[in-house]
């Protein structure tokens, strides 16, 4: 059982295991005993869902306090807030594409489910990727942190601009490329059926696999601002990897919850652009300023995150009260 403190990215390898043991249960449960079978989540068991995955990352975030210290939990509780925030305009994006495929509710928890777990392993390999440079060039966090001062000044001036579903590069390319059906097969994501050109029996996509991959390719997008953003906050990689995929687990709890009222928190993105920029400042700030060991106060850090987050919900939510909701043009 040695092998068992052995360290492994600066973390005893027991701590590594007993995280994934905490994943691989959460998803069992979800999937094999929660949504078993195929129903529509209702809003209110989602957001009894998303408290609860939140508690327990909350919670997570405790034990890392007390067993590595103060600094690292909150360091683990900044980058769990900044990531579930981020993860909140990723919802934005996941309901226009759900409404442009027509997928109904009954279906979408298949597709956020298998997303999620692209989602874990693409983190994974992006965080441990980043890692590895981090250690190895120190100076790619200044590069981390101008190019999160550079993203947040470019959402700021494209909040006002929708995503485009139909003219994703990718999604014009699968459709060039692959036999795709015009309508839902229930929850298949791959149907066989006679091709209209040859006459022969074909496999064909599904629009529901179409949403799957564009999932992905917004995770994957998203991805490019929050890996910089937690490394600018800690470069400890299993700080970096358990806040991340903390936030990531209840994304799907969260998009049922707030599916239905995404526009009222279309301020949101202002507040979230200023949030990249303070990110990406603070690690030239605490040059500037001479902090001790070189890094922005983490107290400093994550009073200034929360306030940053409540001031653009709470603006958000005054200045929308009583609009109707904007839905995406639906696939043609």
């Amino acid at each position: 059982m040695e092998f068992l403190f052995v360290e492994w990215l600066t973390k005893p390898v027991w701590m590594w295991l007993a995280f994934l043991g905490v994943v691989v249960t959460l998803l069992v449960l979800d999937l094999g005993v929660l949504h078993r079978d195929q129903r529509e989540i209702e809003v209110k068991e989602s957001l009894v869902l998303s408290a609860f995955y939140i508690a327990l990352g909350l919670a997570f975030g405790g034990w890392v306090w007390w067993y590595l210290g103060e600094q690292a939990g909150k360091e683990y509780i900044t980058g769990f807030v900044v990531e579930k925030s981020l993860a909140m305009d990723n919802v934005f994006v996941i309901a226009m594409i759900f409404t442009y495929f027509a997928v109904p509710r009954l279906y979408q928890h298949r597709v956020l489910f298998w997303g999620i777990l692209g989602v874990i392993v693409l983190r994974g390999i992006m965080i441990g990727l980043g890692a590895t440079l981090v250690s190895q060039f120190g100076w790619l966090l200044y590069v981390f942190a101008a190019f999160l001062i550079f993203t947040g000044i470019k959402m700021w001036v494209m909040a006002d601009k929708e995503f485009d579903v139909g003219s994703s590069p990718v999604l014009v390319w699968v459709r060039k490329r692959f036999r795709v059906t015009d309508e839902l097969h229930g929850d298949k994501f791959w149907v066989k059926q006679p091709d209209p050109k040859t006459g022969t029996a074909a496999w064909f996509m599904t629009p529901l696999f179409l949403a799957l991959i564009m999932v992905e390719i917004v995770d994957v997008v998203f991805a490019v601002d929050s890996v910089p953003a937690i490394f600018a906050i800690t470069t400890d990689p299993f700080i970096v990897y358990t806040s991340n995929i903390f936030a990531i687990l209840g994304l799907r709890a969260l998009y049922f919850a707030l599916a239905a009222m995404v526009h009222r928190f279309h301020y949101l993105k202002y507040a979230l652009s200023v949030l990249l920029v303070f990110i990406g400042s603070k690690i030239f700030l605490a040059d500037l300023a001479g902090f001790p060991n070189g890094k922005f106060p983490p107290s400093w850090g994550l009073g200034i995150t929360f306030a940053i987050l409540a001031a653009g919900i709470g603006y958000s939510l005054w200045k929308t009260r009583g609009q109707p909701a904007v839905t995406a043009k639906p696939a043609e």
